[in-house]
This record gives C-alpha cells, sequence and structure tokens, in this order.
C-alpha cells in the first residue's frame, strides 16, 4: 500500500499537468537527477537528466559510452487529463449569479463533473514572462437542475456544453476570479498576461472496497502510469541502453503541441543525445532502429453492469496485472514484436499482465503509442492499467495493478 499511498499524494499535488510536470521535476531532482535547459548547448547529457517543457517531462539515464548495439529504452506516458478549461475574459452573470466560463477539454464524462466540488488549477504568466502556477481550494460547482424540475432527467440527461457546463462561483464578486489567483500567485492582477486554467476535482483519492482492493480517484488517466514511470525512474541504474521515460502534455486532445507525442520533443531529445555520442545521421538512425517504446496509458477493465460493451472471451480484471493492448486498427501500436519485449519485462519483474481487445462493435480509443510510433519508426507496445469510469471525475483502480506497472518498467529498464 506505500506504493498506493505515494500515487495518492502525487495526484492530489497534480490538479493539472503543469503542477505534474513540476512534481516530477522536483522528485527528480531529489532523487539526484539534473536539469537541463533545452536552449543552451548540452556540455554533456550522459548520466541523470531531465528536462521540462510546459506540462511535459523527459527524463533519461544514459550511459558514459554508448555500446554499438545498444538503442534507448522508452516509457511514454501523459500527465492530461480531460476536464474543463477556463475561458478568458469576464466572468459570466446569470439570475444573480456569478459564474466562470469554461470549456470542455478533452473526452470527459460530463455527467460526473456535476455537484462535485471544484477548485481552479494550472499557471498564470505575467507580462514579464515568468510562470506562476497556482491552485485553489473548493471554489466552484457545477449544480444539476433538481429532479423536481425535470421529472425526465432519469430517462436521460442531455446537457448543453455552452449552457449547462458553467461553474456557479459566487454571488456578489469582490473582486473576480482572477484577483483571486493573482493574490495566490504573489502578483499584481493587471501584470497578468494570460493564463492556462482548469477546474479540478478536489475530493483527496481513496482506498476503497470491502478488502481495501480498490482506488478511487481523480486523474488515474494518465497520472496513475506516469506516477509508475517516475517511480521507476527515481531508481532506475546506469545500463547499456539508455532509459527514457516521456511524459507528454496534451495527449486527451490529440497531442499535436509543441509538449505533445506529436510534437518533436522527444525525437529533438533523442538526437541530441545521438550528438553527444558523436552519432552521425545514419547511426543515430541506427539507434533509433535498435530502440523501443512501452505507450503506458490506462484501459478498461470489464463493467460488471455493462458487460456486454465488452469483447466476450478477452475480460480483464482489477488486481490481475496490467493490460497489453491490442487493436488491428492500430489504435493501439502493439504487435507480436513489441508484445514479446513486454512479457519478458513481466516475467522479469514477476508480475502478471493481460490482454485488452475491444468489442467489435464498440469503437476503440487511442495513446500516445500509434504517434510515437509514426513520428520515431521504432517498435512500441502500448500498455496500462485498467480502470472502470474512464474519463469520469472519479476513475477507479485495483491497487496492486499501479505497482505491478513500475515494477515491470523497472525491469524493462534494468540493466
Amino acid at each position: 500500500m506505500s506504493h498506493i499511498a505515494d500515487l495518492q499524494d502525487f495526484v492530489v499535488a497534480s490538479p493539472t499537468s503543469y503542477h505534474a510536470a513540476a512534481t516530477i521535476a522536483e522528485r527528480l531532482r531529489a532523487a539526484g537527477f539534473t536539469q537541463l535547459d533545452e536552449r543552451a548547448p548540452w556540455e554533456s547529457a550522459t548520466g541523470k537528466r531531465f528536462i521540462v517543457r510546459h506540462g511535459a517531462v523527459i527524463a533519461w539515464v544514459a550511459p558514459e559510452t554508448l555500446e554499438a548495439d545498444a538503442g534507448a529504452r522508452i516509457v511514454g506516458t501523459h500527465t492530461d487529463s480531460p476536464g474543463f478549461k477556463v475561458k478568458p475574459g469576464d466572468l459570466l452573470t446569470s439570475a444573480g449569479w456569478t459564474q466562470i466560463g469554461v470549456e470542455v477539454y478533452g473526452g470527459p464524462l460530463i455527467n460526473s463533473w456535476l455537484d462535485r466540488d471544484l477548485g481552479v488549477a494550472g499557471r498564470i504568466v505575467t507580462r514579464d514572462g515568468g510562470q506562476h502556477l497556482v491552485a485553489t481550494g473548493p471554489i466552484c460547482r457545477i449544480p444539476q437542475l433538481a429532479i423536481h424540475l425535470d421529472r425526465q432527467v432519469n430517462d436521460g440527461l442531455k446537457l448543453d456544453k455552452q449552457q449547462h457546463l458553467q461553474p456557479i462561483l459566487t454571488m456578489v464578486p469582490r473582486g473576480g476570479l482572477m484577483e483571486h489567483l493573482a493574490g495566490l500567485a504573489g502578483v499584481d492582477k493587471d501584470d497578468i498576461a494570460f493564463h492556462d486554467l482548469y477546474t479540478f476535482d478536489t475530493q483527496r483519492p481513496e482506498v476503497i472496497g470491502l478488502d481495501e482492493e480498490f482506488l478511487a480517484s481523480a486523474r488515474l488517466d494518465n497520472l496513475a502510469c506516469t506516477h509508475a514511470g517516475l517511480v521507476a525512474m527515481e531508481s532506475a541504474e546506469v545500463g547499456r541502453d539508455v532509459a527514457v521515460l516521456a511524459a507528454f502534455d496534451h495527449e486527451e486532445v490529440g497531442s499535436a503541441t509543441t509538449s505533445g507525442a506529436a510534437g518533436p520533443i522527444l525525437e529533438y531529445v533523442l538526437r541530441r543525445l545521438a550528438a553527444g555520442y558523436g552519432l552521425g545521421e545514419d547511426a543515430t538512425r541506427a539507434f533509433l532502429a535498435r530502440s523501443s517504446c512501452v505507450s503506458a496509458d490506462t484501459g478498461h477493465v470489464v463493467h460488471p453492469n455493462y458487460p456486454n460493451h465488452h469483447d466476450p472471451v478477452v475480460r480483464p480484471l482489477p488486481n490481475q496485472g496490467p493490460l497489453v493492448k491490442i487493436n488491428a486498427q492500430q489504435r493501439y501500436a502493439t504487435d507480436a514484436v513489441g508484445t514479446a519485449i513486454w512479457l519478458a519485462a513481466c516475467e522479469k519483474a514477476g508480475v502478471p499482465t493481460q490482454p485488452f481487445v475491444s468489442n467489435n462493435a464498440v469503437p476503440c480509443g487511442s495513446t500516445i503509442g500509434p504517434i510515437t510510433a509514426t513520428r520515431l519508426g521504432i517498435t512500441t507496445v502500448d500498455v496500462g492499467i485498467g480502470l472502470l469510469s474512464m474519463h469520469s471525475a472519479r476513475e477507479l483502480c485495483g491497487v496492486e495493478d499501479p505497482e505491478f506497472l513500475a515494477r515491470a518498467v523497472t525491469a524493462y529498464w534494468s540493466p
């Protein structure tokens, strides 16, 4: 349970991708890693290093010299979660209430966000370019209409994304949201140039179940896998291959950003590492061809109330090991070669694993796996912790699976 307790604290410390990146960076420094500046030349990139770009972190452990047949062993995750992003402009007013204008981010289960105590967190950037992380306590709420005023609500809830999802904040504003956030950041409101702010569920993660076998928490997708990769990276030792943790941002909205998997951030790090080893273009391409990637993102365990939405034979369950995710349309990048790499890591770690495939009649989601495989041309396998209620404001996993994943990643990176 120590792994779960640490995961609980990690989720609480990471209400947004920017906070997650800052938390990862802090823990890496404590584990002996040195942060490098992307904007400056790297005199040396070997040893334990990392970079931070917005809400993404790339960390690695690299040997002093690279053997001729060595490559990179990459674990890819993401730091963002579905929710609601705060719009610019003044607060909204309606029927005497003051509300925050928000826009849907990613694909949340919208109804799960109703009647929850929400905070606002993210970063504000001042006119001098300074970045300040902020996080409030529970200050807002998206209220549902009482059943007395909508007798058919239980026959099917329909929510207009503009009209029905703006959180209530106050009755008579005493200066407004930005004034409050400026005070938390210790800056003047007029010095704020812009912001990247999101609402978040403020309820703390809890271990539940008759035998305490489940973890109920916000943002398990994908902080649970990111945390597992971080725990493994903190104890990673120098080996013959370069061990890399790539915690990307913006997976929930397509990854096509400077800090997302579709951007060049990971490729640039790998190419700069190769250059540090004195590899030319041809040797760098060979280095990448010898590399592999474990894309670690959450997947689905079978739902007891909706079993027909799952494959009739392949039915993964909590606490029986992380999933290896397979899809014929390549929504997951897994193939036989990547699966063999994953099974070897699980066997070495002594942890179970289980396959996941979709019901043929149910559309399949995707991950950073196919994006990374396409961008870098390296063997990639999609794995992850199984969840119930994925993309809900509060998701559920088994308490054993996060540590299983961390142990498998450790084995994948082991010298």
